[in-house]
C-alpha cells in the first residue's frame, strides 16, 4: 500500500532510515548500494522502511 507522501513527510522518512542504517540495523532489501542515503532511497522506492506518520 503506497502512501501519498508530503516532500517533508518523505525527507523524514528517508533521513531516518538512512540514520537507522548507518547505525548497523539490518537492510530489508537485497542491494549492491553501500551509502546508507542510497539504500534507504531504494528501500523507500519498494515501499518496505517500517516507519508510520501519523496526522491529526
Amino acid at each position: 500500500m503506497k502512501e501519498s507522501y508530503t516532500r517533508y513527510e518523505r525527507a523524514r522518512i528517508i533521513g531516518a532510515r538512512a540514520l537507522q542504517i548507518s547505525m548497523g540495523a539490518p537492510l530489508l532489501i537485497r542491494t549492491t548500494k553501500i551509502d546508507p542515503l542510497e539504500i534507504a532511497l531504494e528501500e523507500f522506492a519498494h515501499d518496505v522502511i517500517p516507519i508510520t506518520v501519523k496526522r491529526k
